[in-house]
């Protein structure tokens, strides 16, 4: 019999007892193997989770802001006085906007829906792998998506990237009963989930479709005129799911609703296709970072490339089983091809792969901004594809081209693990000899351990080859839990001396060029921000969503961010500016940092042209020609109750 045919085959009648822990059966084992890998999960993911803070502070103000306005909560506002929103659609904050609302504004209350998020990720991936390949394949999964570095990372973080995993996840549930049964229903139910994640980060939720679309037109069980009707009435459902806050953001006038930042000209449409669309594949974004914070293509993140999952910190965010998920994908075409169109097990290789060579190709070779963190949407397909390849594999271990090949996959995935951990020689140091000599010694007692002694030694070769294979993302994950994160640029586990955003260096200039560096707010500022506060719309205004954010959460009341996240957005224009403070509706101007403030984040004062002026510049320069500076904790403050010439503020 040739190797392929042994990889294919299943396993015959006579060895199927020893595999029947692994059986698609209840097992006595599966609930409560389910009931502590969920427990460790979300008590791994909840411990210290204070440390973070207010973590992206730029989203935990947009929270703070919709506890204070429905309106604020409805459009996802950057402030309560709902001058701009955020970048991005709403749906990500409402979790936690909801959780603050009823809990208060404080670290836990915003960043606890996203662990709750993560634990419904790791059961729903969980249900889908386990109703095929069996409990084992399930919890391996599950586990496996859970010590995902990147995935530990963001279900602890408040970045809209909790709620567009769990969405693609219970999207990929939905499709797959569909293939079960054939009903419409649960594909529109995967249109609306589609809508949602629309809603939650825009076109990065496109990452799953067309996955889902090829493996319900490959293995839907009615028939192919049927199947296209049923993916249309889909797209319909994604449409009205995500089309009714598009719809009223569009109906609502521009002078009641805020801003849409990231915007250009106040329209989501262009915020989908521009800021958040082209931009972030081809690199040409006029309304994000000047060229001189790196030009076209500048990224945060890793290089773009086929091997950017692999090199720098995105490979240290995703890349530990990432080569074993993609042999586990083409052995999964392997296994199913015999199979019928309609087979169950087929549609779930189809998909996960799907999945996987899709998000891969388009986060690889995505020339705009990028950041590492956005990998983990690969997470959950590489958690399936491995899961479910052992345990296929497992149950074939008989035979001897088999545990051959489980060697070499132990082996392969021990020594990159050893060469990931290589990257950070001060994490550890002896970690990665010991994956090392333990992988190899696995995969040589996969190999000759069936003859010897049987199951015993080659269940005991597995168990370390588990072992081997976990330690490095499970380390990771355990220095990400470990370590405070906060501000816009984060990744998880320790820095990557030389990697691009990676080393401490590299990381702060990130942070320059993006505002994104926490706004340390003295006694004596939020003292003088807090008089009369309620008689204003906003205590006060600044350049930028993350310097504002800052002021905002040491305050509680709304302050107004010029320029949006990037300080480039026309929100807003000076007239705009100078009728708010004609009207007595902000309180003070407070200066932003230099030279970010002129020309964009990162460009100088020789950078200065026409084409660099933002109306963030134009509002800084007409206060300082028409206010008198006052100085405040080191901060340079404008009351804009007192033109030039009047007496300072009392205190300063």
């Amino acid at each position: 019999m040739s190797a392929s045919a042994t990889l294919l085959a299943d396993p015959p009648e006579s060895d199927r007892s020893a595999d029947r822990p692994l059986g698609e059966g209840p097992q006595r084992y599966e609930r409560p193997a389910l009931i502590a890998l969920l427990m460790a999960t979300g008590g791994s993911w909840l411990f210290g989770l204070s440390r973070n803070g207010w973590a992206n502070s730029f989203y935990s103000a947009a929270v703070q802001a919709a506890t204070r306005s429905w309106k604020a909560l409805l459009f996802g506002s950057s402030d309560a006085g709902n001058s701009i929103t955020v970048d991005k659609p709403p749906a990500g904050l409402w979790p936690l906007d909801i959780s603050a609302r009823i809990f208060g504004v404080n670290s836990w209350s915003i960043l606890v829906p996203q662990v709750l998020l993560g634990m419904a990720s790791v059961a729903v991936l969980y249900a889908i792998v386990r109703k095929r390949f069996g409990p084992a394949a399930g919890l391996a999964a599950g586990l496996l998506l859970a010590v995902t570095p990147v995935a530990t990372l963001m279900f602890r973080y408040n970045n809209p990237d909790a709620l567009l995993v769990f969405v693609m996840v219970a999207a990929a549930w939905t499709l797959l009963r569909a293939v079960d049964d054939g009903r419409t229903r649960w594909l529109v139910c995967a249109g609306a989930l589609i809508g949602l994640g629309f809603l939650t980060k825009q076109l990065q939720v496109m990452l799953v479709v067309p996955a889902l679309a090829v493996t319900y037109l490959i293995a839907g069980p009615v028939r192919l005129r049927t199947r296209v009707y049923q993916l249309v009435a889909a797209l319909g459902a994604m449409m009205a799911a995500a089309g009714w806050w598009v719809l009223l953001v569009s109906m609502v006038p521009a002078s009641q609703r805020p801003y849409i930042g990231g915007s250009t000209d106040n329209s989501f449409l262009e915020l989908t296709l521009g800021y958040n669309g082209l931009s972030r594949l081809t690199g040409h974004r006029p309304n994000a970072f000047p060229e001189s914070s790196g030009g076209p293509g500048f990224s945060f993140g890793s290089h773009a490339g086929a091997l950017r999952l692999f090199t720098g910190e995105s490979g240290a965010q995703i890349s530990w089983l990432l080569p074993a998920a993609l042999v586990f994908a083409a052995l999964g075409v392997m296994w199913c091809g015999r199979a019928t169109r309609t087979d169950a097990r087929r549609a779930q290789h189809l998909l996960w792969g799907g999945w996987l060579v899709a998000a891969g190709a388009v986060l690889s070779f995505m020339s705009g901004t990028f950041h590492d963190y956005y990998t983990v949407a690969l997470a959950p397909p590489v958690a399936a594809l491995v899961g479910i390849g052992t345990t296929q594999l497992w149950q074939r271990r008989t035979s001897g081209r088999v545990r051959s090949a489980l060697a070499m996959i132990a082996a392969g995935t021990a020594l990159w693990s050893w060469v990931l951990l290589g990257r950070t020689p001060g994490f550890a140091p002896p970690l990665r000899w010991i994956v090392l000599v333990a992988g190899v010694t696995a995969a040589v007692g996969l190999v000759a351990g069936w003859r010897r002694n049987g199951f015993r030694l080659t269940a005991a070769a597995a168990g370390v080859a588990a072992a081997a294979a976990l330690a490095g993302p499970v380390a990771y994950s355990i220095q990400t839990v470990a370590t405070a994160h906060t501000g816009g640029v984060v990744n998880a586990g320790p820095p990557i001396a030389g990697a691009r955003s990676g080393g401490p260096a590299d990381r702060g200039a990130a942070r320059r060029w993006a505002g994104m560096g926490p706004t340390a707010v003295g006694a004596h500022v939020k003292q003088l921000l807090s008089v009369d506060a309620g008689a204003y719309t906003w205590v006060a205004a600044t350049n930028g969503a993350n310097g504002a954010a800052g002021y905002q959460l040491a305050t509680g009341d709304a302050v107004m961010p010029i320029g949006g996240f990037s300080s480039r957005d026309p929100s807003p224009t000076l007239s705009q500016f100078e009728r708010y403070v004609a009207d007595r509706r902000i309180h003070y101007y407070i200066e932003g940092r230099q030279p970010e403030a002129r020309g964009g984040w990162g460009a100088s004062e020789t950078d200065r042209s026409p084409r660099t002026v933002t109306e963030a510049d134009k509002i800084g320069d007409w206060v300082k020609h028409t206010f008198t500076a006052s100085t405040v904790d080191a901060v340079t403050i404008y009351d804009l109750t007192r033109p030039a010439g009047a007496a300072p503020p009392h205190g300063t």
